[in-house]
């Protein structure tokens, strides 16, 4: 009976923070006066015993106007990423590598258990360890995370895992400020704090910390400590890791060892029969690497594959949403505008030319964006991106649950949708040009590139 209460009020709970949070909080708006947008990369990096971890500048007026951060970790072969909870919802993409990940939701119960055995084989009654469901991960997914849960994430792969993390943090979850902020549940992340307060002196920067963590059973007392957990002073001071000079990504010295099933188990999709699974066991991950599921497919030109609230549902109630294009040599996405959602654009393979337009008719960019750059393209500014000679993939991360966008060339294009008169009057051309101004390009998204577009990106 307290497990269904418990059950259906974390269900009232999730479907309260889903309505509130299909508003942005109101801090982000006025804030888009953008005049000129840059193509980013990392501003610091923090080194841990078990990898890297790298974070753009949250403070630069893209990242405000769209209310996100951005970092990137990468975590070495055996390595783990502590256990953390964070200030606003997450989406994590896996860029290399495979491990696996938990995400801890509080009240749900620990469905994976096993029984502690006896030197001769035969089960005891008393059980050896109980948690929650361990996922897996792969190149190509994308992972869903709410605000305040704890999760984690560990190397068993035999190359980096590295992931790229959107945090949005003006999202309505978030009712503190747009800083980023990371609870650590062990380890000593400040150490960590202390070399980025040396970077920033390097640098001649004078801006606030990057991104703020800390572990918090740190500030609790020993005496709190010893009462909460009912264990002894020196277990309460392991806890507050005061020592630890690992930073936020340890080695582990022998492999993990925690319960899970075949991968063929776990990859199947879960079955939501009642408010337990709708809550403790909902599906929060999808791969957009599957070429077969692509939104939009050209020969000739690439592909384009989405993950939002229709493929996710989790995604719903974090109101965010992700996308991944692959781009042929000189191939061209329409010119186009997302119409609810800013779009956070990371390039994972090559070189594109991207021209981004804003409300006055003035370009705020005009360029090449490479391999591991960030760029930010706020809600409506029309942008238009063309492939290098060696092709271009990239992924985006978007600030709606399902983000929509309009084209302004090709089949489905808003130009297309005009009637011919329509057009030769606000163009002032004849019917003839306004003809072949509308029906210049069948496709819908992806086009292939042409010998002028190939001029201009090799002189671009």
């Amino acid at each position: 009976m307290a497990t269904t209460f418990l059950s259906a009020l974390s269900l009232v709970l999730l479907l309260g923070s889903a309505a509130a949070s299909a508003y942005k909080g109101s801090w982000q708006h006025g804030e888009c006066d953008i005049s000129r947008i840059n193509a980013m990369e990392p501003s610091f990096r923090l080194q841990s015993e078990g990898g890297v971890s790298e974070f753009w500048d949250h403070n630069a007026e893209e990242f405000q106007c769209a209310g996100v951060s951005l970092h990137r970790h990468t975590i070495r072969t055996r390595g783990m990423l502590l256990p953390v909870y964070h200030n606003a919802p997450m989406l994590v993409y896996v860029l290399q590598g495979k491990g696996i990940y938990g995400i801890t939701i509080s009240g749900c119960p620990e469905t994976f258990e096993s029984p502690q055995q006896s030197r001769e084989g035969m089960r005891s009654q008393k059980f050896g360890d109980r948690h929650q469901q361990i996922g897996f991960l792969k190149e190509g997914d994308v992972i869903a995370i709410r605000a305040g849960d704890a999760h984690w994430a560990y190397n068993n792969g035999d190359q980096d895992l590295v992931v790229v993390v959107l945090q949005d943090n003006a999202n309505n979850a978030n009712q503190l400020d747009q800083n980023p902020r990371s609870f650590f549940l062990a380890g000593n992340p400040n150490w960590g704090q202390e070399q980025q307060k040396e970077q920033l002196r390097f640098h001649g920067e004078r801006r606030h910390a990057q991104h703020e963590f800390g572990n918090v059973f740190k500030g609790m007392s020993l005496d709190i400590l010893t009462e909460a957990f009912d264990i002894d002073e020196e277990t309460a001071r392991k806890l507050q890791c005061d020592n630890d000079e690992r930073g936020m990504i340890v080695i582990v010295d022998k492999e993990l060892q925690v319960i899970k099933p075949p991968l063929r188990e776990r990859e199947r999709e879960y079955m939501t029969n009642g408010i337990d699974e709708t809550i403790c066991t909902t599906q929060n991950k999808d791969n957009v690497d599957n070429p077969s599921r692509a939104a939009v497919y050209n020969p000739q030109a690439g592909r384009f594959s989405t993950v939002n609230a229709f493929t996710l549902p989790l995604l719903r109630f974090i109101q965010l949403s992700f996308a991944k294009a692959n781009l042929h040599r000189n191939a061209i996405m329409a010119p186009h505008w997302f119409m609810n959602a800013h779009s956070i654009l990371y390039i994972t393979r090559g070189e594109k030319y991207i021209q981004v337009v804003n409300q006055k008719g003035q370009a705020v960019f005009e360029g090449q964006v490479r391999e591991g750059q960030v760029l930010v393209v706020p809600q409506n500014f029309a942008v238009v991106k063309q492939a290098g000679e060696q092709g271009c993939e990239w992924v985006q991360f978007h600030t709606h649950a399902n983000a929509m966008f309009n084209t302004l060339s090709g089949r489905t294009s808003a130009l297309r949708g005009l009637p011919v008169d329509v057009v030769a009057n606000a163009y002032q051309i004849s019917r003839e040009e306004a003809e072949r101004l509308k029906n210049s390009r069948r496709e819908t998204l992806l086009f292939s590139g042409t010998r002028q577009s190939r001029r201009r990106v090799a002189s671009a």
